[in-house]
């Protein structure tokens, strides 16, 4: 199994403090099942700053550590960068790292808002030759309210990837009914863990298949993992025609 999504890498965010704390995630992810997982530390969020120059020697040292632990476990470049104006430009100049050096590059929300230019932007990065993956859009706030705002941007070829926490009800029951909504609407490629540590934010990631299964089938939880290869391997996703999330109606009265 492959995880795009995680902050395994140690003193650089709100993740992994240690060296030591990296090894115990690493050492759970494979509990979970995961051989590769990408270490995404977050970038321009405004707490942390860490540009593609820094990420790629701090993603081989800690693989040498994993190797001389003897855990069985890859770790690919990447980063979570939260969507800015000047977002394309810090890619042409190195700054910004699309997700194991491919096409692909991580657009993370503020979580309250979606800002103004944010369809701009999707469509200028796209236009230059990358990909978004839109992160955990079930944790907005505004699209929550409004997922005809994340089926715009997937219907204009952005992809978008749901947190297996999400999935299994651990960030509340707001942001699970959401996800179950996203992957009904087909607004929804790619489940990953965007895990912290290993206690309050651990990977959950066979749980969340294992809800997948029970209520999908085999064939969406094949999906999920064949498009995480498909991403890394700088692949084009698996991608059904979106669909407008249904709106419940209330006692009947619309």
């Amino acid at each position: 199994m492959i995880d795009i999504h995680s902050h395994i890498l140690p003193g650089v965010d709100d993740g992994a403090e240690t060296i030591e704390d990296s090894l115990d995630m690493a050492r759970q992810a494979t509990e979970e099942g995961i051989r590769t997982i990408v270490a995404t530390p977050h970038h321009m969020n405004g707490a942390y700053i860490n540009t593609k120059r820094d990420i790629g020697p701090k993603v081989e040292e800690l693989n040498a550590h994993i190797k001389k632990a003897g855990i069985d476990l890859t770790v690919l470049p990447g980063q979570e960068t939260r969507i800015n104006g000047d977002m394309l430009e810090a890619i042409e100049v190195d700054d910004v790292l699309t997700i194991n050096n491919t096409s692909y590059v991580f657009v993370e929300l503020p979580f309250d808002t979606v800002p103004r230019y944010t369809s701009q932007l999707l469509f200028d990065l796209q236009v230059t030759g990358y990909r978004p993956v839109i992160v955990h859009p079930e944790r907005n706030k505004q699209i929550q309210e409004d997922p005809d705002i994340l089926y715009s941007f997937v219907k204009k070829g952005s992809f978008t990837q749901i947190t297996a926490a999400s999935l299994t009800g651990r960030f509340g029951k707001k942001n699970q009914k959401v996800s179950h909504q996203l992957i009904e609407a087909n607004l929804a490629h790619i489940i990953a863990s965007d895990a912290h540590n290993t206690k309050s934010r651990g990977f959950a990631m066979k749980d969340a298949y294992a809800e997948i299964e029970k209520k999908y089938g085999w064939s969406m939880v094949y999906y999920f993992q064949e498009n995480a290869e498909y991403l890394v391997d700088n692949q084009v996703l698996s991608a059904e025609p979106p669909k407008h999330v249904k709106k419940k109606k209330f006692l009947g009265l619309f």
